[in-house]
């Protein structure tokens, strides 16, 4: 943590959203002396939960025992600030990774069962799998299957040579017990035991409704996480998440800074076109002017023709795209096609094999 002489040693984020008082504020109205590190340039006006039972009375503090968000109000505040290292800046993550040899510009993702099969009609350099196939919801200890296995590649039944990602994405309860869990029974030591090629670090995320706080914190999370991964062996890519061009601009300090071998970037959520306009291409727009002009991007959720042709636009040949469309298309017989989905009831190696290859040829350098 940065230490300033002369200002406060409370580092958690201010009571009630009080920019004034808060030791992260970037606004010029902050109270003397309360300012640790200027990160956040004031409260989320669209939160929901400024009004929250904790925010109105210090009486209610049980509420925050069963709130999922994290923001100053909360009883538990200091442990939670504790938890990720007592900051909110970037500048003391480092990354050591580096991305495997042989990548293509395409991966595709599978749930986890049945991937050699889809892989005799292929034969494709590399696969993803998904965290939630690999780490149970229900349990939050690894699946006894990838327990047994000697590698990833064996636990997909796919050649010892193929490449294998972990997708480290998932719903919000399946990260947040992965943040749990991940220091209880050496979590990740046993992930690496599996020798995955590349893990793209879990993503926390960041609605628009949510307090500031927590969107700081979840920032931080998901690069602290990529720099544990690393450290525990595993080649790690962090995922990037954002709400501001701050967040953007504080990225792009952290990378110039720390020159991760990639950066990853979860669109699977990015339905809506409203969101793909409001938020994610103004977002990778910023991004392809202001990072390094060599740094690989890896974007998880694009499956769209004019979308994909969007993201080779900005990134070009350094653009390596994940989807699991090939494969939940596949499972119904169905290929995707420069004119959308068509249902062929192909055998589902077959429709699979068809579909991979067509988004491959959507991408810099065709793939395989």
């Amino acid at each position: 943590m940065s230490v300033f002489l002369g200002l406060p040693t409370d580092a958690t984020p201010a009571a009630r959203c009080d920019c004034r008082r808060c030791p992260w504020y970037a606004g010029a109205d902050a109270e003397p002396g309360a300012v640790i590190a200027p990160v956040c340039s004031g409260c989320n006006s669209d939160c929901s939960y400024c009004g929250c039972a904790r925010a109105e009375t210090v009486q209610t503090a049980t509420a925050c025992s069963s709130c999922p968000i994290r923001c100053g109000s909360r009883t538990d505040i200091k442990a939670w600030m504790a938890d990720i290292g007592e900051t909110l800046e970037f500048d003391d993550v480092v990354l050591r990774s580096r991305l495997p040899e042989g990548l293509p510009s395409f991966i595709p993702q599978v749930d986890g069962s049945g991937a050699g099969d889809l892989d005799a009609a292929l034969g494709w350099p590399a696969y993803a799998v998904g965290l939630r196939r690999v780490f149970s919801p229900q349990t939050h200890a690894i699946y006894p299957r990838w327990e047994q296995a000697a590698t990833a590649a064996e636990a997909l039944s796919l050649p010892a040579t193929t490449l294998t990602v972990l997708s480290g994405y998932g719903e919000d309860p399946l990260v947040e017990a992965f943040w749990t869990a991940r220091h209880r029974d050496r979590l990740l030591d046993r992930l690496a035991t599996l020798k995955f090629d590349l893990v793209l670090t879990p993503n926390y995320s960041i609605y628009g409704n949510w307090p500031r706080a927590e969107h700081l914190i979840n920032m931080r999370r998901s690069l602290l996480l990529a720099e544990e991964f690393g450290r525990a062996g595993m080649p790690a890519v962090p995922n990037l998440y954002w709400f501001r061009l701050e967040d953007l601009q504080r990225y792009a300090a952290w990378i110039v800074d720390t020159a991760p071998p990639a950066i990853a970037i979860n669109l699977q959520t990015v339905r809506e076109n409203k969101n793909w306009e409001s938020w994610a291409l103004p977002g990778l727009s910023w991004l392809a002017e202001n990072i390094p002009a060599g740094l690989p991007v890896i974007i998880t959720g694009l499956s769209r023709r004019d979308r994909i042709a969007t993201a080779v636009e900005l990134f070009g040949t350094r653009l390596i795209l994940i989807s699991q469309n090939p494969a939940q298309y596949a499972l119904h017989g169905a290929v995707m096609t420069s004119e959308g989905r068509k249902d062929l009831q192909a055998r589902v190696p077959d429709a699979f094999a068809s579909s991979v290859r067509y988004l491959a040829s959507l991408l810099p350098e065709g793939g395989n």
